[in-house]
């Protein structure tokens, strides 16, 4: 029961303070009803289609073949399809984060990984394309190289600095997500 309760904790707390508003502040408390709804659907709309996803690329791409395409010696090819994966993909960013999880698990390399994030967190087309039309190419295309830039050096940075421990760690966390 302590285990169960510890996992769900923040939902329980979630839930907690959802009802101590409902008491208290009964307008705020259905205010935050409505936003906890809103999310939670939100979640459940993007959430099991990622699963699945992820469940295929797991059983479809093996792992050989991620590490020949984003593994250690990749260089500049695996750096190029995790900036790509992260820039087509869809959803938001808490969704990157089962996805880096696997590549991880697959054996990618720890940086290409950290370029596939950043990718999905600050260069996806629909958000090049809304930033076009409202600020101008320019703008655009500034942000969008320097992103680029930015992205290869925290990365490569990132790697640089973590030791084998810190790195040896990071990768049997992964492989103990799906376990």
């Amino acid at each position: 029961m302590k285990k169960l309760i510890n996992r769900y904790k923040f939902a329980l707390i979630l839930i907690l303070v959802n009802g101590i508003l409902l008491f208290v502040m009964p307008e705020i408390g259905f205010s935050s009803l409505g936003h906890t709804r809103d999310n939670t659907l939100e979640m459940l709309y993007v959430v099991p289609p990622i699963f699945i996803i992820l469940g295929l690329l797991d059983v479809w791409v093996p792992r050989e073949t991620m590490i020949k395409l984003m593994g250690e010696k990749s260089g500049p090819l695996g750096k190029l399809i995790a900036f790509l994966m992260g820039s087509l993909a869809a959803g938001p960013l808490y969704v990157a984060f089962p996805i880096a999880g696997l590549l991880l698990k697959k054996g990618s390399k720890f940086s290409n990984v950290l370029i596939f994030i950043g990718a999905w967190s600050t260069t996806k087309i629909p958000l090049l394309l809304f930033e076009a039309s409202a600020l101008g190419w320019t703008f655009m295309l500034t942000r969008f190289t320097v992103n680029i830039f930015v992205i290869l050096v925290i990365a490569g940075t990132t790697e640089k600095l973590l030791n084998t421990a810190d790195k040896t760690e990071i990768y049997k966390r992964a492989h103990s997500l799906s376990n």
